[in-house]
């Protein structure tokens, strides 16, 4: 019975890249998912849930702490999580005012704003188009040993 092993940082960096594509992909869900046609405004679950009073916007902050979270696990020094939290909460504070802050969130893009935070930090920032789709990425899967 023969068994392949990667080497422990190729592991590491592709659940490194595997976690910084998930992040992205929640920050797009939930602030530009949909597009208005004609118009450069795009919104997400972030706005449409946070229509709910109360719990919409209590909902949406929890997934915006899942990203910064999972920012910490990536190893993000204590100042840009800080700074990622100050994000969340205005997007909080602000969104949960009726009718003012449905506006607001169309505008105001916490996720995003902390997803540039973390792909900047990890030298990542071209990771992301300019819609806020992610790019295409080289494979990086560790491949299997050939032969004995």
């Amino acid at each position: 019975m023969s068994a392949t092993y990667a080497p422990t940082h190729a592991l590491d960096e592709v659940d490194h890249l595997r976690r910084l594509r998930r992040v992205a992909k929640v920050a797009r869900v939930m602030d530009t998912a949909i597009r208005i046609p004609g118009t450069g405004i795009s919104f997400g679950g972030d706005s449409i849930v946070g229509l709910i009073p109360g719990v919409g916007d209590a909902g949406t902050a929890l997934v915006s702490l899942w990203i910064v979270n999972e920012a910490r696990r990536l190893g993000m020094p204590s100042h840009k999580l800080a700074k990622m939290l100050a994000n969340v909460g205005v997007d909080f504070g602000l969104g949960a005012v009726p009718l003012v802050g449905d506006v607001f969130d169309l505008f105001f893009k916490a996720n995003r704003k902390n997803l540039a935070i973390i792909l900047d930090h990890f030298g990542h920032d071209g990771m992301i188009d300019s819609r806020g789709d992610i790019r295409p990425m080289k494979d990086i899967t560790p491949k299997a040993r050939s032969g004995r």
